[in-house]
């Protein structure tokens, strides 16, 4: 969690920013980062390490190209959470025209029984936050739950079983106090160990609520974050697809030890890639 004032900010959370002032501290970021903020000045909470006064953001533009990670100072004219945004109205003429909307209206049903806060992010949030429509009928509905407790791989396939069969693809995303990761993968049993994703990087591990994770990033005690799936933050000085990603194996029981593992751990770090 990244304080905010008097608020704790969560990766996923999106912020009401003063554009003109973000703008004039961002003289490196792209002409369309200006344009697109001028007219709706909201950033995204992402996952990367923390500053001590400024929190790690991104900006998303018109197109699925437009992605810019920067930082913004740790103020906000307001905070939307996605747990917020799920209450949010769905105009008749809006969710017959776009399939993931219709989605959500369905899994709330689904899932009226999830106690854990949870809502949307991705394009969905981004257009209950902003009142922009930006959500087309090719968009994936983007899910995030927030687990502080741990949740047994029973719990996982239950809320995945449910999720099944909708109107739209749906990733769901699950956040700890210290990494996130893929409800699709928690949720099968014939995974030893899954993609965890932390601000110092991504680790293949067994317990997204182990303390180990801790030494991934100095940062890791004071902070929980995470990302809209399938979105990704360009920048020159922090890249969510960077080469210089550390996977660590060393550090646990999860060493890749034969062919067939190692193909998995490829086609894992491959499916990372394309939806954090």
């Amino acid at each position: 969690m990244f304080h905010c004032e008097a608020h704790l900010v969560r990766t996923h959370d999106l912020l009401e920013i003063d554009a003109k002032q973000f703008i004039s501290s961002q003289p490196s970021a792209p002409q369309w980062v200006e344009d697109n903020l001028r007219k709706t000045p909201f950033v995204v909470v992402r996952r990367g390490p923390v500053t001590g006064r400024e929190i790690p953001i991104g900006v998303r533009g018109t197109e699925r190209n437009q992605r810019w990670a920067g930082f913004c100072p740790k103020f906000a004219n307001s905070i939307l959470t996605p747990q917020q945004l799920l209450s949010r109205a769905i105009p008749t003429s809006r969710a017959d025209a776009i399939p993931a909307l219709r989605a959500l209206n369905l899994l709330k049903e689904r899932w009226k029984d999830l106690v854990l806060p949870w809502g949307p992010g991705g394009s969905v949030g981004f257009e209950f936050a902003s009142g922009r429509h930006v959500a087309n009928p090719e968009s994936d509905l983007d899910i995030v739950i927030y687990a502080d407790r741990s949740m047994s791989a029973a719990e996982a396939k239950s809320l995945w079983d449910r999720a099944m069969n909708l109107p739209a693809v749906v990733d769901i995303r699950v956040e700890t106090p210290v990494c996130g990761f893929s409800l699709k993968e928690f949720a099968s049993q014939s995974l030893a160990a899954i993609l965890l994703r932390a601000p110092g990087g991504i680790v293949l591990g067994t317990d997204p609520w182990g303390v180990e994770l801790q030494s991934v990033d100095s940062n890791l005690p004071a902070v929980s974050s995470i990302l809209p799936s399938r979105d990704t933050w360009a920048s020159s000085e922090n890249e969510f697809r960077s080469a210089d990603m550390q996977i660590n194996f060393t550090k646990r029981s999860n060493k890749v030890s034969n062919p067939m593992k190692s193909m998995r751990v490829v086609r894992l770090i491959t499916q990372s890639l394309c939806i954090d």
